[in-house]
């Protein structure tokens, strides 16, 4: 944003790249990320492993517990081990480069309304290599 700072979470499948869920927030809390969890698991049942690093959300109490009553296996990299979650590493660094650094949102509306047009470009148009060339939504 133009001025200030909002967070972005995601659910998102390794094997499709598809992301299921997401959400921004402007503090970073564990309310949001049970939220797109909630979501994610709702629409698309639970996931055999939940794979993330060990910022404050992802082990807060809230969260682990839904994810143990969701019966999902926790698996958290250590500080520094972004390697082990490239591929979200990687769409971090397409959606800056591809939508965030276009624009100066002065809203957290404008930035949600961005982003969610980007997310949607992202999963049923935008081509991978590693997919064939085909999008998330497709494979």
């Amino acid at each position: 944003m133009r001025r200030g700072f909002l967070y972005l979470v995601v659910i998102m499948d390794w094997h499709t790249r598809k992301v299921f869920a997401w959400r921004i927030s402007n503090a970073l809390e564990a309310d949001f990320c049970i939220e797109v969890l909630n979501e994610a698991i709702c629409t698309f049942g639970p996931p055999e492993i939940m794979n993330t690093d060990q910022g404050s959300q992802f082990t807060s109490f809230a969260c682990i517990d839904r994810l143990r009553r969701a019966g999902v296996r926790i698996s958290m990299d250590g500080k520094g081990r972004f390697l082990h979650y490239i591929i979200v590493e990687r769409l971090w660094r397409s959606l800056k480069y591809e939508c965030v650094y276009l624009h100066a949102w002065e809203t957290g509306s404008e930035a949600k309304a961005g982003v969610q047009k980007w997310m949607e470009f992202y999963n049923r148009k935008r081509p991978h290599s590693a997919l064939g060339g085909k999008p998330p939504a497709v494979v």
